[in-house]
């Protein structure tokens, strides 16, 4: 089948289950020698990456906390030089910290910002010095940020709206470079965090035209193409893949 990754190189941060996993799966299948990080969970991405490699890809395993700016950027540094460059970033690795106004701590909100926008930013202006013309950004953020129809998700929301604000302008300052930076707003995907049978997975479907989860797969189908040469002239975009939950 036609690779239209093959001979590219990407970072996928927090891929070593889900939507990250999924993610890096795809990009490998489309051709992509793929580097996946991972804050604590080793077993599961060296089996992300072994799984890679029986297909006939090639895959890097790096520990990276998304939080830690300087681990950020040894991410970024040891994926260009094991794959010799970098051409496609994105940023998956993120945290959930829920709590209502009046009881969220503040080093949870902190958190927040730090693995949710902190990190993109350090891993896109670390990239940024490898990504030849042509290379893409692509930011994983969440749909809620466009609506939120229950309480309780303050830092979360806040931090993934950031990131779309942190898209839209990091596409103005490296267009004229050549390269793109896209945002992908997941609704409600099955995954361990948020299972389709799981407490409260009724009230996410019956809010959702489609009247559905979404799978990982079809998250990292929207990435893929936004990493592929087809879509060269999108840019600074934020695409829901939420199966009408937003609308």
């Amino acid at each position: 089948m036609p690779q239209p990754l093959a001979g590219r190189s990407a970072l996928v941060t927090g891929a070593s289950r889900g939507i990250g996993a999924a993610i890096a799966r795809r990009l490998a299948a489309d051709g992509a020698a793929v580097a996946l990080t991972h804050s604590d969970s080793a077993a599961a991405a060296e089996q992300v990456a072994a799984e890679i490699a029986v297909s006939g890809g090639r895959a890097l395993v790096l520990r990276s906390d998304a939080g830690d700016p300087e681990q950020v950027r040894a991410a970024v540094t040891a994926t260009a030089a094991e794959f010799g460059g970098l051409d496609v970033l994105v940023n998956n690795a993120g945290t959930v910290r829920t709590g209502h106004l009046d009881e969220l701590s503040l080093a949870d909100f902190d958190r927040a910002l730090a693995v949710n926008v902190r990190g993109p930013f350090v891993a896109i202006q670390e990239a940024s010095k490898h990504l030849p013309a042509g290379g893409r950004i692509i930011n994983v953020g969440t749909s809620l940020a466009d609506h939120l129809p229950f309480p309780g998700k303050l830092a979360y929301v806040t931090s993934k709206t950031a990131l779309a604000g942190l898209t839209r302008s990091a596409a103005r300052d490296l267009g004229p470079r050549g390269m793109t930076v896209n945002d992908v707003q997941p609704g409600a995907v099955d995954t361990a965090m948020n299972p389709a049978a799981g407490p409260r997975a009724e009230g996410l479907r019956s809010a959702t035209p489609l009247g559905r989860y979404g799978t990982p797969e079809e998250i990292a189908s929207l990435v893929a193409h936004l990493a592929s040469p087809d879509a060269a002239f999108v840019t600074g975009a934020t695409l829901n893949a939420d199966g009408g939950f937003a609308t």
